[in-house]
Formats: structure tokens, sequence, C-alpha cells
């Protein structure tokens, strides 16, 4: 048998090729968009695609399962699990089997066992693997989706907070605590190979290591430690972290089909004389470090460093608008991969950074400003300090007067903002205020950014609360 792990670090996404060697054909197990990653492999192994399983209708990546069934014919082994505004409704349109509780299928000599666990989502499923071709008659491996991850399991509200639907976090928490007793009744030495690792908003406290074993979840999973199941519910259903807004949007898209990329190609390269018309008809995404940015830019577009794209576009970038890019032509690449996978794929093309400077557009700046210098002017009230960092991080300790704004949810709130006065932005290290500054600026308010900023202000001797 052949196992291949693909993480996509962006994302904190993982995905899997499963080949039968014997019989040079081989499934992927909950692909992104970026198929091209799985083709690759396959001609190097001398095996066919020839398959898709997903456990899940995915929330936080554009799944690449229509784009592998339209470009290489691969068949679809999707969920028919859960009620029916949760059917994949694209799955007819392709060879398909739809899947659930008990079912099996087979790749080559590889068996498939298919286990309904509920929770995350209403249709999810794990799927067991036994290598047939091997000699074996029993699995050794389950690969969880969103279900359990390492040290971590999947969390029950993002229909409810991502998606709308009211009164399905708590019912959800409580088919996931069943499904939870249905895994720890599974054999200790099977192999944990789930969808995400640290860094996913799918859970909270995932792992950073790519796979584990039911056995050693079992042991010190916090999740799986809980017996009742009132105290499970309460524990699940608290301090999760933020759900990105644009969850809702990837719920819907991987349910009803996401666009074929095919062989498109990246954005063009546009005439400078072309940017005001950008400005207007949608957002202009600056991808230069935010430094840079700060010290001139042009007016009315924000500033997201490619590096920092995956984490943020999503949150605060308009899908129902068209995109440009500012970038280096080598930024492109990256950023085009990240955008198509998390659902923006409407980038109508790009303006050299070097040629917006030289035709001297990038006219507007921010002043940023280390702790010590805003200490005098944030206790007189001459400025307000707006901390953009997550509840969590706000919980576990602010600087005393701060306002809380969290990143994600800023362009949603700039009318509560009191813009009589400069607004002063800070995060943790000065990153995700900058991107905050870069908003605030282009809808006109006067802004300043703190550099490094709560490390920077413990580092100073300035008391936090």
């Amino acid at each position: 048998m052949l196992l291949k792990y693909f993480y996509d670090s962006a994302l904190a996404h993982a995905s899997y090729v499963v080949g039968c060697q014997r019989a040079q054909v081989a499934v992927v197990v909950d692909p992104g968009r970026d198929v091209e990653q799985y083709l690759e492999m396959a001609e190097r192994e001398g095996v066919r695609l020839i398959a898709v399983a997903e456990t899940h209708i995915h929330a936080d990546y554009v799944s690449g399962a229509r784009e592998l069934a339209d470009r290489v014919g691969a068949k679809l082994y999707v969920s028919d699990e859960g009620p029916e505004e949760w059917k994949y409704q694209f799955a007819d349109q392709y060879d398909h089997q739809l899947l659930n509780d008990g079912d099996s299928f087979t790749i080559g000599k590889i068996k498939f066992d298919v286990l309904h666990t509920p929770g995350h989502t209403p249709e999810s499923i794990s799927f067991m693997i036994t290598d047939q071709g091997g000699g074996a008659d029993q699995p050794m491996g389950i690969f969880t989706g969103d279900f359990v991850f390492v040290g971590s399991i999947g969390r029950p509200d993002l229909l409810e907070e991502a998606a709308g639907l009211v009164n399905t976090a708590e019912p959800g928490a409580r088919d996931l605590f069943h499904s939870a007793e249905k895994f720890k009744q599974l054999p200790d030495y099977l192999q944990v190979w789930p969808a995400h690792g640290a860094g996913s908003a799918c859970g909270k406290g995932l792992g950073a290591i790519p796979s584990s074993t039911v056995g050693y979840e079992k042991l010190f999973n916090p999740a799986l430690q809980f017996t009742d199941e009132e105290r499970f519910v309460k524990y699940i259903l608290a301090d999760q972290p933020e759900a990105p807004k644009y969850f809702a949007v990837m719920k819907r898209v991987n349910k009803e089909g996401p666009e074929i990329i095919g062989d498109a190609k990246l954005s063009d390269l546009l005439a400078i004389d072309e940017l005001s018309t950008a400005l207007e008809e949608g957002t202009v995404i600056d991808l230069t470090p935010s430094k840079q940015f700060g010290e001139g830019h042009v007016p009315h577009s924000i500033n997201i460093p490619t590096a920092m794209l995956a984490g943020w576009a999503g949150w605060i970038v308009d899908y129902s608008k068209p995109v440009w890019l500012i970038a280096d032509v080598e930024q492109l690449p990256e950023a085009i991969r990240v955008l198509r996978k998390i659902g923006l794929d409407d980038v109508r093309g790009y303006f050299d950074v070097d040629d917006v400077r030289n035709a001297g557009m990038a006219t507007e700046r921010y002043p940023s400003l280390t702790p010590q210098e805003l200490k005098p002017r944030i206790e007189s009230g001459e400025v307000t300090l707006v901390d953009v960092r997550s509840d969590e991080e706000w919980k576990s300790g602010h600087i005393a007067g701060a306002e809380h704004q969290f990143l994600g949810r800023l362009p949603d709130n700039l009318g509560d903002l009191d813009k009589d006065k400069p607004i002063v932005t800070q995060c943790q290290t000065g990153g995700r205020s900058a991107i905050a500054a870069s908003l605030l600026q282009a809808n006109q308010i006067e802004v300043i950014n703190m550099t490094g900023g709560l490390n920077a202000w413990t580092g100073s001797g300035v008391e936090e609360v």
C-alpha cells in the first residue's frame, strides 16, 4: 500500500493519497483545490488517481473533489448522511457513490469501511482502511477528517457560528459526544490521520504532530476524557476560536460544487491607469510587507502580506466584489493559490508594485510608533487604543484602557469606533495591527500602528491588566 501525506501550512490542511501499487490505482482523501500536487505525485509513483473520498462538506477551504472528478474522471465517494440541506448537490454530475454508516468500497486491494461520526457536521464520516493486498483482514488506520484531531476534536458550533444555522451547536455537541464514545471502542493500534493540524479554526488546541493512534488519543486527548455527556457539551462549546466569516461561503461552495479551475492562468499584469477603476469597483490588496506599506501605499488599498493571506483574506475581503492585487510577480503563484483555495476566484489582475511606486501613486502613509512613544498619548486620552487580537488573547491580558475589536470583525464594526481622535491599532507583535491600520485608513480614519504590539509594550515595563 502507498500512503502519501500532503500538508498545506497556510491553512493547516492535511490530505492524503492512498494507493494500491498492485493495481496501480489511488484515491485522494479530503483533497485541496490545488490538485496538481496529487497528479504529479501519482505520475511519479506510477499510479492513476481514480477516486476521491471526502469525510464531509468542508468549511475552511475549497475542496478539490469536483476538480479531480472533472479533470481526470475520479469517482466521488461522499457522505449521504445528515439532513437534506447538507447533501452534495453536484455529485450526480459525475461517477459517484453515496456513503452511509456501515458501507464499504475498495480501491484496488485497499478496503475503506465507513463510519458515520457526526458532531462537527451532521454528514461527517470517517474511513477505516484495510490493506487486503498485504493479507490483512483488520484495519490499520482511520481517516477522521475533522472529527478527531491529534490532541483535540472537531468543533460542533461552526454551522451556527459561521453558517448562521441557529440552535445547531448544542445538538452537534451531543452528536459529537456519541461519536467520541464510538471512537473509543476502536482498537488502540489504529493509526489516526486527521484533516487538520495546529492553527486550524476547526477545533481548539490542535496538535502539530501529523498523526497519532486511537490508543494514544484515548489516553491524552482532553476531549476524550469525558464520560458524562453534559460535562462534555459544556467543555466542547467553551473557548472555541472565532469562526471565520468565509466558512459560510466555503460550506455553500463545497455543497453546490466549486467552479472548475482547469488550466486557468495567473492574473494578468495591468496598466497603471486601470488602478483607479479597480479601486472604485472592488478591493485592491497590496501584498507588500507591512513596514513598506505603512511608508507609502495607494490610497484606499488594504494591506495583507502574502504570508498572512490565508489567515485574513477570508475575514476582511468582500466576496461579492472583484479583487485586484498590488504585488511582485514572484508573489503571484502562492497568492493566487491561497485565494483560490478559500474561494476568492474573481481576481481580475495585478499591478506591479514597482510600477505603482515609480508612477508616484503610493501617496498615503500611516505612522508606526513604539509603546514608549504612545504611552503618554494613550494615558491622556489623546488617542484611542484598539486591541485587534482574538477574544481568548484579550481575556488573557490586555493594556489598561484599550478597546477590543477583533480584526476579523473590524470591517463590520467600523461604525462603533470613535473617529474624533486618532486610533492606535495594537495586536501581539504588530502584524495584525498593521492589517487593521490599512483597513481603517482605507475608510478614511486617522490611524497609528503600535510597533511590536503587546510583546513590546510588556517588554517596555508598562503594566497590563
